[in-house]
């Protein structure tokens, strides 16, 4: 068991600074389409070396490039020209002990039926060319799966925190809204691709929201821009009954617009993506782990979507810095904002870490001393069940976007 540092931070938490940045892209954009095909073919590729092998097995598929493809986007309906591109890439276990196990298939089928669950409008037997460049894995890693104790395969460091803020939480709610069966229904020229970036300044909010108009639901320049302001009130009447300490909240969506551009000057598309014809997407440029991208915050840069599960510290401490950190604030009274922080060495066991660290901001009044043990413990008992917590993500228990 590692030796745990726990220290208290005199800093203001970040709810309380005056300015606070929060991103969130949500399931249609181009990057997070991407982190959450390799989590699912990762996931998928889990459960077939667990069938055929009872044993997860080597693979990273954690580089993935989603190419744009081309489209004429037009009031009324447009039309694809030219379909996307999916690049899957790294490394993955085709073959074990003289079985082999058909990683393309299982990758595109993987990618083909996440396109097909979350992107309404996407064909993916017509709008998505597959390219696999999935290779067999490097002996020395992949050596470290017949192991009796599986180490990390990599020296990684990792941080995550809680809570939430407030600001955190209302930018995760307006995307959640956006993409809601509620709001597909009242509003179905809402596509998948939203994007929304939450600025603060003392108490004011200011929520800026991109979002893809499917162009088969707008016959004409005034239908859309009623529609973008009456999606504008659904989103306010939405979020403002959940403002605390927001005093003022402030929305904008598509700011890009001009009327005077005709088509040029709306958000259309065909598909409800920009993925379709104007933005490539990228593994590991979208959220971080608990689905947002906060500048405020100390952030790892690790990609944790579709890195295997078992060893991948870079995936497995960084969901797990944010899992026990929102432990410890929940269960430890006397504190106002956690974070933790990892960090392995490269063939260690992934419960033997080089650094395992907790830093706390402490109420008005509060000892560290009255908190450290309860921290300490909390840490601990994580850090024993860490075999536990890995199974969990190679069942796709758990969010990476």
């Amino acid at each position: 068991m590692p030796n745990i540092t726990i220290e208290a931070l005199q800093q203001i938490p970040v709810g309380e600074q005056r300015v606070e940045l929060v991103e969130r892209k949500g399931a249609g954009h181009p990057d997070s389409i991407c982190d959450a095909i390799v989590e699912q073919v990762s996931v998928a590729l889990c459960q077939e070396y667990l069938a055929a092998f009872g044993r997860v097995l080597h693979h990273n598929i954690d580089k993935g490039l989603l190419v744009a493809g081309i489209t004429q986007p037009r009031l009324g309906g447009g039309a694809v020209l030219q379909p996307m591109r999916l690049i899957l890439g790294d490394r993955a276990t085709s073959e074990y002990k003289g079985k082999r196990i058909d990683v393309e298939a299982v990758a595109e089928t993987s990618a083909r039926d996440w396109l097909r669950q979350h992107l309404r409008f996407v064909d993916p037997a017509q709008h998505l060319i597959f390219q696999n460049e999935l290779k067999q894995g490097s002996p020395e890693l992949t050596d470290l799966f017949e192991r009796e104790v599986i180490g990390a395969n990599d020296t990684s460091a990792a941080v995550g925190y809680a809570p939430l803020t407030e600001t955190e939480q209302l930018v995760l709610a307006a995307e959640r809204y956006l993409n809601s069966p509620a709001c597909k229904d009242q509003f179905p020229e809402a596509g998948e691709d939203v994007k929304v970036m939450g600025y603060r300044r003392d108490r004011e909010l200011t929520l800026t929201v991109a979002l893809a108009f499917v162009d088969r639901f707008v016959p004409d320049a005034n239908t859309y821009f009623a529609r973008k302001q009456a999606i504008r009130e659904a989103l306010e009447a939405h979020l403002h009954p959940q403002l605390r300490g927001i005093d003022r909240l402030v929305l904008y969506i598509n700011t890009l617009d001009d009327p005077a551009r005709g088509e040029a000057g709306m958000y259309l598309t065909v598909l409800g993506t920009s993925a379709e014809g104007g933005d490539c997407g990228q593994v590991g440029r979208g959220n971080k782990v608990n689905g947002v991208i906060a500048l405020n915050r100390p952030m790892g840069t690790e990609a944790a979507a579709g890195k295997n599960p078992v060893s991948h510290v870079g995936k497995i401490y960084t969901l797990l810095t944010h899992q026990i950190a929102g432990e410890i604030y929940g269960n430890v009274p006397g504190l106002r904002e956690v974070y933790v922080w990892l960090c392995s060495q490269i063939g260690q066991p992934i419960d033997r870490l080089l650094v395992a660290s907790a830093q706390l901001i402490l109420q008005p009044g509060v000892q560290l001393a009255e908190v450290a043990p309860a921290v300490n413990a909390i840490v601990e008992q994580r850090l024993a069940t860490i075999g536990e917590f890995t199974k969990r993500l190679a069942r796709g228990e758990l969010a990476v976007w």
